[in-house]
């Protein structure tokens, strides 16, 4: 590399809908799943070979007798719907192991009522499917949102893959841009570093305040593309400076902006997350940015979830305004520390139930309160949802469920729990015809998002999935729905 340093980032439900929604993989008191491999998928390859959950090699339910309670990290990433979008809108079908369903409908507004403190408002609700001793069930998860104005500073460090594989155009160009949007967003108390990879990592900027603004655009402009990706490099740099330039009462986070196509030094995610940890123990947090046609997904997504942060991917100048003029600078902070979600099921109303995606972020029941256990990091104003499928014993009444978050804060680490409850009475009647716009399109996603992944999973065609989309696009005059006809169009030409 030749850098310049500087001296000083309403229908009838379909009966197949409790099948799909049931196969889709549980998140029960086990431990954490390996995550599948997901290298990307040729054109040829349009059709996902038969997943775990599809051909029976994984447990499909949880029943309530012998394990009545599920547990697992929150999980904020979207890069997973992020990434298959692009798939899609390049006629390609998104390998099965990039599909991770609770990320899909992370990605999507929801409307939850936020708390009035810095914890968790806890929502629960849900629907019974027409006829059936089954339904749906949702926990919502909300922070408060905060003026970005009012927020505390921040010590960025910026990542950034200068090699070869980013000279393609929307991948070096569009990270280009986005830090120069980002560097114009925040505010005069920040401190910005600049690392640069691709044989070796380099420092283009040592932390550096906001007021010196000029320079560090002018860093931004020297970035240029040459070589190999040795992405360990760069990380592992890139923490060296945010913890030489460590600031307790500041925010201090590493920003990776990367494809996650590791060819050089370590390239195996679980040796480079082992070093991240560390790191992230010391109150250092991650953000990994994804760009590019093919994108090392399994890489940058456990670096996220290791490295105490959150995975997204940017496809466009619209993204990136979104991610870099709108989210990052309002969420550059920490609402809440090793977050984890409990839902304990009555037996006596619950046969079985199963959790919609969060494979890799299962937990055991016991680690819920085990504090030294590693759970999600949530920024301010940020939801999370799960979804459960439920077979109910018949006329069963009573409470059903009970959900309780677990965190810490982010500087005393102090634990608190909030928590909600839900009677099989509340209930409503009918998932499609009596029940929330964004419930039904948060179920309409995850079926998506499954059908992608398992083919065979939900039982309901695209034809179906379509038409209960293009009724909840106009219903909710959200343009992400729009967007997601679109992309259930796409597969059905593509498949």
């Amino acid at each position: 590399m030749r850098f310049r340093p500087l001296a000083i980032r309403p229908l009838a439900i379909s009966v197949g809908l409790a099948a799909l929604l049931g196969l889709a993989a549980c998140g029960g008191s086990g431990g954490s799943s390996g995550s599948a491999a997901r290298a990307p998928l040729s054109d040829a390859q349009r059709r996902p070979a038969p997943s775990a959950s599809a051909t029976g090699a994984q447990e499909t339910e949880q029943d309530t007798t012998k394990a009545q309670i599920s547990t697992f990290a929150l999980d904020v990433d979207t890069a997973s719907y992020g990434y298959a979008r692009r798939t899609l809108q390049e006629g390609r079908w998104p390998a099965p192991g990039e599909i991770r369903p609770e990320e899909w409908v992370n990605a999507f507004r929801q409307d939850y009522a936020q708390p009035t403190d810095d914890g968790f408002a806890v929502h629960v609700d849900g629907a019974r499917l027409p006829g059936r001793d089954e339904a749906v069930l949702r926990v919502g998860l909300q922070t408060r949102a905060s003026d970005a104005a009012a927020r505390r500073p921040a010590n960025l460090t910026f990542v950034v893959d200068v090699s070869g594989s980013m000279a393609e155009t929307g991948r070096l160009d569009l990270v280009k841009s986005s830090l120069h949007k980002l560097l114009d967003q925040l505010a005069p108390g920040d401190q910005v570093s600049l690392v640069a990879f691709s044989d070796e990592a380099e420092v283009l900027a040592s932390m550096t305040p906001l007021t010196a603004r000029s320079q560090l655009h002018a860093a931004v402009d020297e970035l240029d593309t040459a070589g190999g990706t040795n992405l360990q490099s760069g990380v592992l740099t890139g923490y060296r400076e945010a913890s030489q330039a460590f600031r307790p009462a500041a925010t201090n986070r590493v920003i990776l902006l990367s494809d996650g196509l590791a060819n050089q030094g370590e390239t195996e995610w679980r040796t480079i997350v082992e070093q991240v940890k560390e790191y992230a123990g010391k109150q250092v947090t991650l953000l990994t940015v994804g760009v590019g046609r093919d994108y090392g997904d399994e890489l940058m997504e456990q670096l996220a979830d290791n490295g105490d942060g959150m995975a997204v991917y940017v496809d466009s100048e619209q993204e990136a305004d979104k991610v870099f003029t709108t989210q990052l600078p309002a969420n550059i902070e920490v609402r809440a520390r090793d977050a984890k979600a409990q839902v304990v099921f009555n037996p006596s109303v619950v046969e079985t139930y199963q959790l919609i995606g969060y494979e890799n972020r299962a937990l055991s029941a016991e680690e819920f309160r085990d504090d030294s256990r590693d759970g999600g990091e949530i920024g301010p104003g940020h939801s999370v949802t799960a979804l459960y499928a439920l077979r109910l014993k018949p006329g069963a009444r009573g409470q059903l469920a009970q959900a309780t978050v677990r965190w810490q804060d982010p500087d005393t680490r102090e634990a608190a729990e909030a928590g909600k409850s839900l009677r099989a009475d509340d209930l409503n009647d009918s998932v499609w015809t009596k029940t929330p716009v964004r419930l039904q399109v948060d179920v309409v996603v995850a079926a998506f998002a499954v059908y992608l992944r398992d083919r065979k999973a939900f039982g309901l065609d695209l034809p179906t999935l379509r038409e209960h989309a293009g009724r909840l696009a106009q219903a909710s005059e959200d343009p992400m729905v729009t967007e997601l006809v679109t992309l259930i169009d796409k597969a059905g030409s593509v498949g």
